[in-house]
């Protein structure tokens, strides 16, 4: 469905509308270590939003994206820092978009503190909220996977991954920590790097199919078949 249509289905609810991605973040057990709100907001200024992360409130900050693949790198950051209960809201929102995202009405933002608050029960510390619920919950599905896969990671399967990530061949990564190019193999092999790789443009469909189905009126088929969608990220992290 073109952008077009699916903001005058949104128009019908909100009259004036965007259907973004927005993030509610909170920091975990705040109140028994220091503050680390400022250092994440740095860090993830490198991620293009609609409205940049922001501090809402105490330890708590957000974001809005239209981007999903800059939402999910995003997320991503946060799940590896591993201080953080992600919540992700996707559903209309009213405009014009304020600037401050504090000021943020509609469906998302309500979305997006409903995913926070379980988030802070769930074992991976995400959630994923939409309008369209079961969308909402296919990707939640896959970002739990890639969150307990990036989880079980050592700091030494980190490093390799650090330095492969910006293009270097092997052999130079080898050669900067002192190791063979076949015991760099062997880290991004147990730290299934090239797994994640793979699904973090399914999760972006993903992502992007739920706000998609969050504007269709009930019953509308749009996009790929979710199974589809799931059966290939299961073969792609277990190929």
């Amino acid at each position: 469905m073109m952008k077009a249509q699916r903001l005058d289905r949104c128009k019908a609810r909100f009259k004036t509308c965007l259907v973004p991605i927005v993030l509610t973040v909170d920091q975990q057990n705040s109140r028994r270590g220091p503050d680390l709100v400022d250092g994440a907001l740095e860090r993830l200024s490198q991620y293009p939003a609609t409205r940049a992360f922001e501090r809402t409130a105490g330890d708590e900050f957000q974001g809005v994206f239209e981007d999903p693949l800059s939402a999910v790198d995003a997320v991503l950051d946060l799940v590896r820092d591993g201080h953080w209960s992600i919540g992700v809201g996707i559903g209309g929102v009213e405009l014009p978009l304020p600037t401050s995202t504090r000021a943020g009405r509609g469906d998302a933002f309500v979305l997006a503190r409903e995913a926070v608050e379980a988030a802070k029960r769930a074992p991976q510390r995400i959630a994923v909220r939409a309008t369209d619920a079961g969308a909402g919950a296919e990707a939640q599905a896959v970002l739990h996977l890639l969150a307990a896969l990036m989880r079980a990671r050592t700091p030494q399967a980190w490093q390799a991954i650090d330095l492969v990530e910006p293009g270097r061949p092997q052999a130079e990564v080898a050669a900067k920590l002192g190791i063979t190019r076949q015991a760099v193999g062997q880290r991004l092999t147990a730290a299934h790097w090239r797994e994640e790789q793979a699904a973090r443009p399914v999760l972006r469909r993903l992502l992007a199919r739920a706000d998609e189905l969050s504007t269709a009126p009930s019953g509308e088929v749009t996009g790929e078949v979710p199974g589809e969608v799931l059966g290939e990220v299961t073969h792609r992290v277990t190929a």
